[in-house]
């Protein structure tokens, strides 16, 4: 069985860096992205990127010396501001390019929400390739899917679990282990029926026959 290879994606919007430091402690990544104004968070967090994406138009400079000075190993993918995607796209295409099969994107869900929508979108086009993504900040792993998936107590990111369609029907979900169980029923995009769920036990299954969710798992 191959080996999964990790991607930390660092973008431009805002990031608690208690929570970021926190969270890097116990995980380990095969590589290190950096995305334009996110390279200011790198560079406090203490990462060496192995790319580093974007204009740079609203990096400190004196980061941007440091890197360019004393990593010699690094790929800088410089672009103009116009342009179609934005950098964290062509930082995703960039991970997926060079073999990642996991990637997780930090600095994705604060500041702009135009951002974040295009984030959470980003989310499915990986999906669709085969790679396994997730948005993380303090209070949320956002994840989307398109089959089964099981989630146990001592491993989920938070108390609440919540299914928002991402595609215009999902059709027939099935929740066990739940403290609000359903049995083959079908949403739709504008409906929260499946928002602020729990588990009951150990575990817990989502089950459907189509369509895409979105999956977040949060406290408060």
């Amino acid at each position: 069985m191959n080996k999964d290879i990790t991607g930390l994606i660092v973008t431009g919007g805002p990031l608690d860096y208690e929570f970021a430091k926190g969270f890097l402690e116990n995980r380990q990544f095969d590589m290190v992205i950096a995305v334009d104004r996110g390279l200011n968070a790198v560079f406090k967090l203490n990462l060496t990127p192995k790319v580093i994406v974007g204009d740079f138009d609203s990096v400190e400079e004196s980061v941007l010396q440091d890197y360019k000075n004393k990593h010699e190993n690094i790929t800088w993918e410089i672009h103009k501001p116009e342009k179609d995607e934005t950098d964290t796209e062509l930082a995703l295409n960039t991970a997926i390019r060079l073999g990642c099969t996991k990637l997780v994107l930090l600095g994705a869900t604060g500041g702009r929400q135009d951002h974040f929508l295009g984030n959470l979108h980003l989310l499915y086009a990986c999906l669709k390739k085969g790679v396994e993504a997730a948005i993380a900040d303090e209070r949320n792993w956002i994840t989307v899917i398109e089959k089964s998936r099981t989630f146990e107590a001592d491993k989920i990111y938070g108390k609440y679990i919540s299914f928002l369609p991402l595609s215009e029907e999902v059709k027939g979900i099935t929740l066990t282990g739940f403290k609000y169980p359903l049995f083959k029923k079908d949403i739709t995009i504008g409906t929260s029926l499946c928002i602020s769920n729990e588990l009951m036990g150990a575990s817990g299954k989502v089950e459907f026959d189509s369509g895409t969710l979105i999956c977040v798992e949060s406290h408060d």
